[in-house]
């Protein structure tokens, strides 16, 4: 995927989901702690990815529609 985080905008991410959730997962180990929070950042970029995909396949089937329409008034 191209809209990856970089290792360094991953690590950013991931502390301040840290940061944001830190008493949720306090009672967790720090492996599950890293494993929830690895899971929370591959999550939201694969749900970003998707959603990026779906609004630019949004925008194409538009300009079709759009030129169909075009083409039926026109006959």
């Amino acid at each position: 995927m191209k809209n990856q985080l970089t290792a360094k905008g991953r690590k950013e991410l991931k502390n301040k989901m840290a940061a944001a959730i830190s008493k949720e997962i306090k009672t967790l180990s720090r492996d599950l702690q890293n494993v929830l929070l690895d899971d929370l950042v591959t999550a939201l970029e694969n749900r970003l990815a998707i959603l990026n995909r779906t609004r630019h396949n949004l925008q194409c089937t538009v300009a079709i529609t759009e030129c169909a329409e075009c083409e039926t008034i026109q006959t």
